[in-house]
Order: C-alpha cells, then sequence, then structure tokens
C-alpha cells in the first residue's frame, strides 16, 4: 500500500512539472515571435547605417581619419570584454554556450598579457564569473528585452571610455540567432571599428549590373562620418542584445517542449507501474481471501 502511495504521489508531482513546464513553453513561444519581430525590423535599419557609412568612406577616399576606427594614440594595453546572458535559467545550453566563449576569449587576452575590465549583462554571468573568481568590474541590470534607450546610454559610455584612451579595444560576447533551428556564441569587436569596404573602384557591383549611386555630401563627409560613426557603434550593440534575447529566448521554448513531452513519458511509465503495483495488490488481497475461507472448512 505504502508503495502504490509513493506511486501515486509522483505521478502527482510530474503532473505539476509538466503543467509548468508547458507554461513556460508558451510563453516562450509568444516573446519568441515578439523578439524575431525586432530583430527583422531593426536589421535592415542597421544595413542601411552600413551602407552609408561605405558610401561616406568611399567620398572620402583615403583621407579619413576617426578615433573610433583609429583607435587611442598610445594603447593602454586594456580590453572591455561585455558578455550577455539570461536573467533566468531552464533554456538549454543558451548561457552554457557563451560563457564558455567568453572564458576562452578571457583566457586568450590573459595568455597574450592583456588587462581586463570585465562587464556582465545577465544574472547567469555575474553567478559564474563568481564561481570562476573571475572579477566583474560592472553588472548591468537589463531588463528581459532590450530597450534601446537603455542600450545607447551603454554604448556612449563605451565610446567615451575608449576615445579617452581608457581601452584599446571592446568586445562583446553573445549569441547570434541564425535560424530557428541554428543559434552560434560569437566575440564582435565592437570598438574599434573595421573601416568599412568602401562601394567605389574595385568593389563588387550591385546586384542587377546598375551602376552604383553617386551622392554630393552636404556638409562635409568627414562632419557626416563624425555622426555616422557611433550610432553605427550603438546599431551594432543593439543589434547584440535583440539577437541574443531570440536566441534565449528559441533555446528556452526548445527546452521546455522536450521537458514536457519527457514529463508525459515519465507519467505513463509511472502509471503502468502504479497499474501492476494496484493489480498485485488485490490479487494478494483475494489469495488472502480465499485462503482464509478454506481455512474455515
Amino acid at each position: 500500500m505504502a508503495r502504490i502511495r509513493e506511486i501515486k504521489r509522483r505521478i502527482g508531482g510530474v503532473r505539476t512539472v509538466q503543467r509548468i513546464t508547458r507554461t513556460m513553453q508558451m510563453i516562450a513561444t509568444a516573446k519568441f515571435t515578439s523578439a524575431v519581430q525586432k530583430v527583422s525590423s531593426a536589421r535592415p535599419y542597421s544595413e542601411r547605417i552600413d551602407r552609408l557609412v561605405g558610401e561616406a568612406l568611399a567620398a572620402a577616399g583615403g583621407e579619413f581619419e576617426h578615433p573610433l576606427v583609429d583607435g587611442p594614440s598610445e594603447s593602454p594595453s586594456r580590453e572591455r570584454v561585455l558578455v550577455i546572458t539570461s536573467n533566468r535559467g531552464m533554456c538549454g545550453a543558451y548561457n552554457a554556450n557563451a560563457l564558455r566563449t567568453a572564458a576562452a576569449h578571457i583566457r586568450a587576452l590573459r595568455e597574450r598579457g592583456r588587462e581586463l575590465d570585465l562587464e556582465t549583462a545577465g544574472k547567469k554571468a555575474v553567478g559564474y564569473f563568481r564561481f570562476q573568481k573571475i572579477p566583474v568590474t560592472v553588472s548591468h541590470a537589463m531588463g528581459d528585452e532590450p530597450r534601446y534607450d537603455e542600450i545607447e546610454r551603454l554604448a556612449t559610455t563605451y565610446i567615451e571610455d575608449f576615445t579617452a584612451g581608457r581601452h584599446d579595444a571592446v568586445h562583446v560576447v553573445c549569441m547570434r540567432y541564425l535560424s530557428t533551428s541554428r543559434q552560434e556564441p560569437r566575440v564582435i569587436r565592437l570598438l574599434p571599428l573595421a573601416p568599412p569596404v568602401a562601394s567605389g573602384a574595385g568593389a563588387e557591383p550591385p546586384a542587377g549590373g546598375g551602376a552604383s549611386a553617386l551622392y554630393d555630401f552636404s556638409p562635409s563627409v568627414q562632419s557626416i562620418l563624425d555622426q555616422l560613426m557611433p550610432v553605427a557603434v550603438k546599431t551594432i550593440l543593439f543589434q547584440a542584445f535583440l539577437e541574443s534575447n531570440v536566441s534565449e529566448q528559441i533555446m528556452r521554448m526548445v527546452a521546455m517542449k522536450a521537458a514536457t513531452e519527457n514529463a508525459g513519458d515519465l507519467v505513463r511509465t509511472l502509471t503502468r507501474r502504479f497499474n501492476r503495483a494496484r493489480q498485485t495488490q488485490i490479487t494478494t488481497e483475494l489469495m488472502e481471501i480465499i485462503s482464509g475461507a478454506a481455512a474455515l472448512e
């Protein structure tokens, strides 16, 4: 009788977990749909900024100079690394992949004798680096959904510190969203910006064989690039947060779907055990009744 009660309690517990994982799967699906729409809306803007920078650079020719591309005049041999993870768990290998990539990047920097300012966005990164006894300079408390005004303030701080010569490079470790079935960790060099490929001589012609557009810039190209470069940095950082959010939601959705299915399989297995145990108990009780009746004859 005790075994039957134990199996019944376990079935109830597994069904409770199954309801929780199914609810989390539905929430993750809704958040994933919203996050994908934001990424799809932001990508054309990001691509257009890159094109504008390339066109302005082509007009500037070889005379282009900018502190966000050239970096500080004297290298401080110090880099800043931002690691983006989630605030919650139950999202499969999302955090593990990002943190493994971050640990490898930090190890490579230390082997080269570089000093490091480590920053985190997400509670899981804070706990990981605390366990690894790696000091964290700043922990940014970002919400579940990235907001451009928060990312803009963060990017502005990075730009000011970089141009002031406090760091000679800024890297971001995050997850990249490729498709619903593929996400991969990556390390983005946020600063210094890689010089965009100019769309002038030697560049590939545009699709369809048409001629590339010619622009007459007013005000000067240098002043336009002075405004476009910071926007490009902010756009890259915001895109990294958006893709990390999409990757988190889709990996949580997949993980919770698998957990729900596993809970269903376990309920069916426990139900069979319960039925067998119940049948054994009934058979035993019948045998005792029959034996007792036979003994009275």
